[in-house]
């Protein structure tokens, strides 16, 4: 589907949302491009985190007086607003740090227990570390190995090799909802199709994907799914794993302490029902509020609406890159998302990066976490712009004039 520019997309209402796009940078317009590795915040998100320090701060769970109530009141109705969004039940959103906690609650209390000698977990070549690291720490406990379906040379998932890898052996699958390195979409649903054909588990990564692509949790049929609020316009350091609740009643606790126990004495120990096993300790209530906010925001939007702009944009970006002298493209799969990443013939990315900064341009340099993908491709870093709701063709035009200013520098 080809995406004309929409001039009846309220492009600069929505920037006018976001305080820090309003600023300079080195002297020049800031064109924020490093979405894949955090988005900015709405204002909303920002009253919305100071409002509850500022009227409502107290330890949830444990105390009567006032503040302790609307703390309470707010942190839970957040886990509630968090459920409707993702169409998951309110026992199935379990509060992490992050995609990369949630994703190591799950190795650590799931998988680990299941695992045995000779066991496969089956991931990606694009997977992000967060997607790699926990699987094989506790593959190597267990004697297990973690293999890795191959990608194509445009970026996209070799599927029926994917499927050759399928055995008895295959205990666990995690997949990456949409590659923060190359912006492939993978086809999930698929995925979880053939899983749940053969009895196993599977773990979406949708760090890249939930802040541009509707996820319905409970239509889409994963055991787990990962999400990370900073990407999603909301607060840094907070995120969610939406779990089956018949997954979660069998798992034992991961870390423990307050709040996620039933009774305690020095005989033993039983524990609280999901969610709240795993959230030992006080939480990061302005985190959940913070999310919650970020998603009316998002709705409100509509994020049919946001994905066909950061469509458009990307269809302008494309072949405006690829005229820039030395421009490699990689990753350029099908229905891939608002993600370009390239490298320049003889420029180190970092360079790149440097260079596009002086011109206003923040973009990320880097192996993104994502080491054994750069290894296919046969490059060690890439420079790495991304979109979110608030780019437009403007943003494109500064990158470009900044690489071609780059090239000019750098060959010079």
């Amino acid at each position: 589907m080809s995406y004309g520019l929409d001039s009846s997309y309220p492009l600069e209402r929505i920037r006018a949302d976001f305080p820090i796009l309003a600023q300079m940078v080195r002297g020049k317009r800031l064109a924020y491009l490093d979405n894949a590795a955090t988005t900015q915040k709405p204002r909303a998100v920002i009253e919305a985190i100071s409002r509850y320090y500022e009227t409502s701060n107290a330890n949830v769970h444990r105390a009567v007086h006032e503040l302790a109530e609307r703390a309470t009141t707010q942190y839970e109705g957040a886990r509630d607003r968090i459920a409707r969004f993702f169409n998951a039940q309110r026992e199935e959103v379990v509060f992490t740090r992050g995609s990369t906690e949630a994703i190591n609650l799950v190795a650590y209390s799931f998988l680990r227990p299941l695992l045995k000698a000779g066991d496969e977990i089956l991931v990606t070549g694009m997977e992000h570390h967060s997607n790699i690291v926990p699987w094989q720490l506790v593959a190597a406990e267990r004697g297990a190995s973690v293999l890795a379906a191959p990608v194509l040379d445009d970026g996209s998932l070799d599927f029926e090799g994917w499927k050759k890898l399928l055995s008895e052996r295959t205990r666990f699958i995690a997949v990456v909802h949409v590659s923060n390195t190359l912006g492939t979409v993978n086809p999930v649903a698929e995925i979880i199709r053939e899983a749940q054909a053969r009895g196993i588990p599977v773990l979406v990564d949708g760090a890249q994907a939930v802040a541009h692509l509707p996820v319905d949790f409970a239509a889409l049929g994963a055991d787990f799914y990962t999400l990370s609020a900073h990407k999603l316009y909301g607060p840094t350091g907070f995120g969610c794993l939406l779990g089956r609740r018949e997954r979660l009643e069998a798992m034992p606790p991961w870390h423990g302490g307050g709040d996620m126990i039933k009774t305690v004495s020095f005989a033993g120990s039983t524990w609280a029902e999901p969610p709240y096993r795993f959230e030992a300790g006080t939480p990061d209530m302005a985190g959940a509020i913070g999310l919650a906010a970020a998603l009316d925001y998002v709705e409100a939007l509509g994020l049919e609406q946001i994905a066909a702009q950061e469509h458009r944009v990307l269809e302008y970006a494309t072949p405006r890159l690829r005229e820039i002298p030395g421009l490699r493209l990689i990753g350029t799969a099908t229905g891939k998302g608002g993600i370009l990443s390239f490298v320049l013939e003889g420029a180190h990315a970092q360079d790149v990066g440097s260079i596009l900064d002086m011109e206003g341009v923040a973009v990320r340099t880097g192996h993104h976490c994502t080491m054994p993908l750069m290894a296919r491709y046969g490059v060690s870093a890439t420079t790495r712009a991304s979109l979110a709701c608030y780019n437009g063709e403007d943003d494109i035009d500064q990158l470009v004039a900044a690489l071609h200013k780059a090239v000019r520098l750098l060959r010079s």
